[in-house]
């Protein structure tokens, strides 16, 4: 190859790849339920300086999610609301050392539809209350439910009355379609929705701190991408996008 064609080659080249851009990575985020909302704007606001990245959204408990995790499907990044499932796969060694962070903090919340008479956690004992939602007790929320009932010595008095729920989502939507009375959700579950009031706040000391702790996951195809991502989850921009659906920030 002549010197002259060299040069074209090479600039001809440069140029398809220039066009071409940066390789197109997917990631794929099992997330918790709670964060649907949140984590779609956050990563709509990557995407924006990211170009190249899209994400596939695995929205469930948390429970289910590691445990799919652990069965081998192809996760990039967890980010569960509660430390357990993490702390179960990390001890698996499923999780991509250091990359662990607790990001973020939830409450949690006794809603009840519009209308209802209902004035507090007590008031779950009258007759007019006939059906409460609650998170399977695999569920993250299901678990500090059950521990909130617990600590205000309400939940033997009330097992007749719960009906399960897959995730926190569906015990809104079954408080929001009526279908019960009432129900515990995460206090940024209720801010979601204009169909349900908040009627009282559970005591943070009556059950496990509500922390949202995000991973790499052992594995990844793209695992230096995932880093990136989570760097991002973690500076003041995202966090504000957090705030404004309602989760406090953990401490770093």
């Amino acid at each position: 190859m002549s010197k002259c064609y060299r040069v074209v080659f090479l600039s001809v080249f440069a140029l398809l790849t220039a066009c071409h851009g940066p390789q197109q990575i997917r990631l794929t985020i099992s997330v918790a339920a709670s964060l649907k909302e949140a984590m779609t704007e956050a990563e709509a606001a990557y995407k924006q300086s990211h170009a190249n990245i899209d994400f596939a959204n695995n929205f469930g408990s948390s429970g289910t999610l590691a445990g799919q995790i652990e069965q081998g499907a192809p996760v990039d990044v967890f980010f569960a609301a509660a430390a357990k499932p993490i702390d179960e796969l990390d001890a698996k060694g499923l999780i991509v050392a250091g990359t662990r962070r607790n990001l973020l903090r939830n409450t949690l919340v006794l809603i009840a539809p519009p209308n209802s008479p209902l004035k507090g956690f007590e008031g779950l004992t009258n007759s007019s209350v006939r059906v409460i939602a609650l998170g399977d007790p695999s569920v993250p929320a299901g678990q500090y439910g059950r521990q909130t009932l617990a600590a205000l010595h309400l939940l033997d008095k009330l097992n007749s009355k719960i009906v399960l729920a897959k995730d926190v989502r569906q015990v809104l939507t079954y408080v929001e379609t009526g279908n019960a009375d009432a129900g515990l959700v995460y206090a940024t579950d209720a801010q979601a929705s204009g169909k349900v009031r908040v009627v009282a706040t559970g005591d943070e000391s009556a059950h496990d701190p509500i922390i949202y702790p995000v991973a790499v996951v052992k594995g990844s195809h793209s695992e230096e991408a995932a880093q990136k991502f989570l760097e991002f989850l973690g500076n003041p921009a995202t966090l504000a996008i957090f705030r404004s659906h309602g989760f406090s920030i953990a401490a770093q």
